[in-house]
Order: C-alpha cells, then structure tokens, then sequence
C-alpha cells in the first residue's frame, strides 16, 4: 500500500439525536462517517447515534459494545489508496432480533434490547430516526406498495403491537407512545434504495398503524415527516481477505468495514425538529430527490443487478471479475445510455454519459471483492425500481428493452439455484419458495416458465406482464441464455 491516510474518531459526546435502524456494513461507512466527519469539523456533538441490529445476529452488537462503539472504515480509492476512519458517532447499540443462540422462536427470546431501544425513540432526545433495513424491511409489496398484512411478523406486528418484531412496528410503538406522552414526532429518513423510499416508508407506517388506531394512524400522517433520500456508496461484505489486508495496515478490529472512496448522499431538505449541517460535509440538501434516486436507481443499480444474474450465471464471484469481461461492460454501456438514461424522471441537467462512465470506473475498483451473490440477494425486491418500471415506460413510448429483457431471463435462470455449469448455491429471497415451485412445476418448459414468472404480481406490474412484445424478448433471451450461454445471450442483444 503507497498511499495511507489515517483520521481518529472525534472524543465521544453521550448525547444521542439520532436513532438508526439496521446496523449493517453500509451505515457503519455511509451514515455514520457523515456524521463523524460533521462532528470532528463543528464541534457539534448533540448528534450522536444510537443504531440498532433488527435482523442479524446478537455478536455485532456485542462486540461493538466492547470496543466502546469504536470501529474503522477502510475507503479504497484503488489498490494503493486507502483512507483509514476510526468512527466513534456510534454511542450506543441494541439487538432486537432472535436471539439464534436460544435454539426458540418465542416472544420471550425475541428483542433482547427492544424496551432499551423504545424507551430511547420515545424520548424527546430523540429528533431523527434513520433507516437502512433493506426493500424487504417495510413489508410492502414491491409492485403495488401495499403492506404484506399476510406476513408473519406483520401479523405479530398487528396482534401483539407492543411487543414488535419489524422496523415499521418499532416506528408504530414509538410514535404511539411519543403521542401518549405530548411529544411531538420525530421525523423518519429512510436510507435504503427505493424510489420514494421516504413515502413508501410512511406508508408502510402508516398502514400499519391503521391495524391499531386509526387515530394514530392520522396524527402520523399528519405530524410525521417522512423526507426522501439518495445513498449511495459502494460497501461489499467483508471478507478475510479485506480483514487481512487491514491487519497488514495495523488495523486489527473485527467490526471494521471497506468501502469505496466515492460516496454520495441526497437528501429531502424537511426536518422539523432540526438536523446537522450535513451539508457541509458534500450532502446534497434538495428540495425533491426523485430524478437522482432514479438515476442511481436504474443506471448503478440496475446495471449492478444485471452484471449479478450474468455474473453468477458463469460462475463470475465479484463485480471487478465480471466488468472486466470485454462483452459484460459494453451490455452495461448499452443499458444505461439506451435503456436507462433514457426512461422519465432522469435528470436533465445531469451529463449521463458521463455518469454511465463514472459508475464503469467505479464497478473496476480492484481493491473491493463486492461480491455478485451479495448483489443478487432479494432480487423480487429490488427489480421493480431498478428495471421493470423503467421498462414499461419505454415500452409504452414505443423503444425496446432488450438489455432489461436479458436481465429479467438471467434473474429467473438464477432463482433456479444452479450456474450454468450446474454448481449450487443458494437463492435468499423472500420469495425463494415461490422460485423453487415455478422451476419445479414448468422444468424445461421455457416458455411456460418465463410467463409463470412473469405473472408474478407481486414482482412484475401487470401492464409489463401482459405486454407481449416484453414477453417475446424475456422468452427469446431465455432461450438463447440456456442453450448457448451468456455470450451468445450478450450478442443476441447486439444484435437486436
């Protein structure tokens, strides 16, 4: 390593604004280092975090815990460039998951901190409540928006309202017991990659808050503000090669996470109860973020989702390995400038050429091993904003969609749990056992198959569904993907 920059965490402060749900790898390097970087320039300490592990496993919040809430975020400008951040903005963590160690799923094993963790919304202390649970985390059907009322934990959410299981039974309970006492809301900000993605978390809130009260209900979407925002940041999962890399530069921290040196945060500019200056530290502070959440949406995300299904498909294990294919990056210059810069809502004054060439860069960072199985995770979630309502824009305006179509016949391919070269893996999704009936019903039927997909409402939008020219593309691009692999897929879309 030539190049090495190394910046301390600010002292810590005890005074905590800010509650965050979903203690995960990417608000442990996007987030929190804001607010580092804000706190160590102001000297405005009233913004400490308190975050919390919804889903994962009780052992990250523990260890962090006995690290005094220190961790290190190593950004990889390439190889030979690394910035080394101790972040120390993390002033107390929680675990409101199962504990998987009790071997039980009872409510008496669930939220080890849970009550820790309400108390601390429900305060007035509290003014900002901020969200990284993934699309699958608001219980919302990807198509429609609508609250998965059948789904187990929302179900508990709805009998046992006091006691939840979900991030937006956690806002519920504590903005009821806010009102209860007085208090005004706090407002919510969701960091995850929807469009919307702040009117969607209100309205997961809210819906369910309707299964309780409606007047509850009201008073939240009345009081509550629920702005939007823009992430972005490339953050793989760790690996022991990142761990030993990070040990060769001295770092020994079993909580440090990599990243890349870009990062980017755009953010709806309505924060009653106040906020940081973030917009010192280079985030954006907009009156709407739509047109960047549909540029980051559909141009690095959606090319992100079709090197993955690619990608997977051959066996290619990381996002370096597959851009680095000749045919991979021109199908991805391909999608973005004829696919998707070209939907509504993009930002007219933004050069996308130019951006389409940035995000190229991006995807060859060779010092990050994100990995495609990690981007393939929860495809039924994330293909309707990243593809498919890009895609029936298109089509209603009379272009094509060959690119989106090969990348829809890759992700149904993919559900099947095998490459091409028929190694296994696993398919996490929370509609894997839908995926593993289709494949099981329909086999080699091709055709069938791609249609049975496509009627999946819950992903698909009826009116993309039921149009035939899409259709024709997703069996055809099948066809070609199966019988001759992701090359002669690739040169088939040249040559539409």
């Amino acid at each position: 390593m030539s190049n090495v920059t190394s910046i301390h965490s600010a002292e810590a402060s005890g005074q905590i604004g800010i509650v965050h749900l979903g203690l995960g790898a990417f608000h442990r390097a996007h987030q929190a280092v804001y607010l580092e970087r804000y706190r160590q320039r102001s000297g405005d300490d009233a913004w400490g975090v308190a975050s919390a592990n919804l889903r994962g496993g009780v052992a990250l919040v523990d260890a962090l815990r006995d690290a005094g809430y220190r961790y290190h975020v190593a950004e990889y400008a390439d190889s030979d460039n690394v910035t080394l951040r101790e972040i120390g903005v993390i002033e107390a963590a929680y675990f409101t998951g199962q504990d998987k160690r009790s071997g039980r799923d009872d409510a008496g094993h669930w939220g080890r901190d849970l009550e820790a963790l309400l108390t601390r919304m429900a305060s007035p202390d509290t003014r900002l409540v901020t969200l990284t649970v993934t699309e699958k985390g608001y219980f919302l059907n990807p198509a429609e928006g609508s609250l998965l009322r059948d789904d187990p934990l929302i179900a508990h959410d709805i009998a046992r309202p006091q006691a939840p299981r979900t991030a937006p039974g956690i806002l519920v309970e504590a903005l009821s017991r806010r009102r209860d006492a007085g208090i005004a809301p706090f407002t919510v900000l969701c960091c995850d990659n929807m469009p919307d993605n702040g009117t969607r978390t209100q309205a997961a809130v809210v819906q369910l808050a309707a299964c309780r009260d409606g007047e509850l209900a009201n008073w939240i979407e009345r009081e509550a503000a629920f702005p939007c925002s823009m992430v972005d940041r490339i953050v793989p999962a760790m690996t022991e090669k990142d761990v030993t890399r990070l040990a060769e530069l001295g770092v020994e921290d079993a909580n440090a996470v990599v990243g890349e040196a870009f990062s980017q945060w755009v953010v709806e500019d309505h924060f009653p109860l106040g906020r940081p200056a973030w917009e010192d530290e280079g985030v954006e502070m907009v009156a709407d973020v739509a047109p960047f959440e549909t540029m980051k949406l559909r141009m690095l995300n959606g090319s992100h989702s079709l090197l993955a299904y690619l990608g997977a498909l051959e066996g290619i294990e990381t996002v370096f390995e597959a851009v680095s294919r000749g045919d991979l990056q021109a199908l991805l210059r391909r999608y973005m400038l004829e696919e998707a810069a070209s939907t509504p809502g993009m930002p007219k004054e933004t050069d996308l050429a130019a951006y389409a060439d940035s995000l190229l860069v991006r995807f060859a960072n060779d010092s990050l091993r994100h990995r495609l199985q990690q981007i393939a995770m929860d495809g039924s979630q994330k293909l309707p904003q990243r593809w498919l309502h890009g895609a029936m824009a298109r089509l209603q305006a009379g272009a094509e969609v060959p690119c989106t179509a090969l990348g829809v016949a890759a992700w149904i391919r993919y559900t099947a749990g095998s490459d091409l070269h028929g190694n296994a893996y696993g398919v996490d999704d929370p509609m894997s056992g839908t995926f593993f009936l289709l494949h099981e019903a329909h086999g080699d039927d091709e055709e069938n198959l791609v249609l049975a997909f496509l009627e999946l409402d819950a992903v698909v939008p009826p009116a993309l569904a039921e149009h035939p020219g899409f259709a024709e593309a997703v069996v055809s691009a099948y066809r070609v993907l199966i019988r001759g692999g992701i090359a002669e897929a690739i040169k088939a879309v040249g040559s539409t």
